[in-house]
């Protein structure tokens, strides 16, 4: 009997793990015999032939998964040229693994893709969508998102209630998100009434324009006194440089400056304003408290959706979901040819971003509104900024 193995590529979510348990639990409900094995450390873990046995994994520490941060078996980023995935093929050959699930976004599938075609006969592989940018092309939503926009949420709202405490300056709030608006479209979720923050959005689907912008924050801390702004941090300028440049660049690895940090000193220096930037970075992916059920519970379905595939003979696709309705919110299983998601990023659609390019729709609101979890209800009496 062929053994199946386990792969993770890319940055850590909050439901990643959960996915993990999906594949595995449904292994063993299936009843498959062979070992299923989990690669250490993503594709770094295969070319060094290092597996750890999940199958082995007593109940209890499986059912732990569920809410469990990070990586339970490792990830990695290791660039890979056409000699790797020859190497991982032989890999797979010497250890008898026929099988092969492969969790990431979009570079990850498309190393999936890359090891199905060098796998050839030799073994079925199947992806698993994870990310929290949610840019992983056709699929309605990806496992990961829901949760870091419940994070992004919870920040806001709690940031909102501190800046209206004290309403002399403007905060900006800096979300994930080097090419794609989502997560920051998500601080949108935090609003409970007319006037509420965030009282600016700024994607990365919108080129930035840095006097508009000025003027809307200068307009906003005359209303308001205090003032939130949520920014992505792939933020670009309309010739589609970032705003805040880059410090290092190698492949696809890029780490650009903090935009919170420029657009604060920027609205210090233009419009004298006092203003601070806030960066929760990688607690957005890595905080399991704020995970989310429904990510969850899909992280889970599409583990194990992946794994019947890949047992029952499917190569080459992607398991994911798509939304049949939102209310009430219903998703069936799909299988996604991988061809059709190799490096091809989804990004905000217009019809999520409103009209002035500071702000999304309510489109987006009900559309993202059944992904979060339950988010944090100040009393009605500091609502606006209006104190007891």
């Amino acid at each position: 009997m062929a053994d199946l193995l386990i792969a993770h590529g890319g940055a850590p979510t909050a439901v990643l793990n959960a996915s993990l348990y999906g594949a595995v639990e449904e292994a063993r409900r299936l009843g498959f015999t062979g070992r299923i094995l989990g690669a250490r450390y993503g594709t770094a873990g295969i070319l060094r032939e290092s597996f750890t046995d999940l199958g082995a994994l007593p109940q209890k520490v499986l059912e732990g998964l569920l809410t469990a941060p990070g990586s339970a078996i490792g990830s990695s980023r290791t660039p890979l040229g056409p000699g790797e995935y020859g190497a991982m093929a032989e890999v797979l050959r010497r250890h008898n693994i026929g099988y092969v699930l492969f969790t990431g976004g979009n570079g990850s599938m498309d190393a999936c893709g890359r090891l199905a075609k060098a796998a050839g006969g030799l073994a079925g592989v199947v992806g698993i969508p994870k990310t929290i940018d949610n840019d992983i092309a056709v699929l309605d939503h990806a496992p990961g998102y829901a949760s870091a926009a419940t994070f992004i949420a919870w920040c806001v709202s709690e940031t909102a209630v501190d800046v209206a405490s004290l309403p002399i300056h403007v905060s900006v709030v800096e979300t994930m998100g080097r090419n794609v608006g989502w997560i920051t479209a998500a601080a949108a979720l935090a609003r409970r009434g007319p006037g509420d923050a965030p009282h600016m959005i700024c994607l990365p689907e919108v080129p930035f324009d840095e006097e508009r912008f000025l003027r809307r924050v200068s307009m906003l801390h005359s209303l308001h006194g205090g003032v939130v702004v949520a920014v992505s941090e792939g933020l670009k300028k309309p010739d589609g440089s970032t705003v805040a440049p880059p410090f290092f660049v190698e492949g696809r690895a890029r780490y650009d400056g903090s935009v919170g940090e420029y657009l604060a000193r920027l609205i210090i220096e233009r419009l004298g304003i006092k203003a601070r930037s806030e960066k929760p970075g990688i607690w957005g992916r890595a905080c399991a408290c704020a995970q989310s059920r429904v990510d969850r519970e899909e992280a889970e379905r599409v583990g194990a959706l992946a794994a019947r595939a890949v047992l029952g003979g499917k190569t080459g696709v992607m398991a994911g979901l798509e939304r049949v309705s939102t209310e009430p919110y219903i998703c069936r299983e799909v299988l996604i040819p991988i061809g059709q998601v190799m490096m091809e990023e989804r990004r905000m659609p217009a019809s999520f971003i409103s009209a002035d390019g500071f702000d999304v729709t309510e489109e987006f609101i009900r559309w993202a509104r059944p992904l979060l979890g339950p988010l944090p209800e100040p009393p009605p009496d500091l609502r606006g900024g209006e104190i007891l």
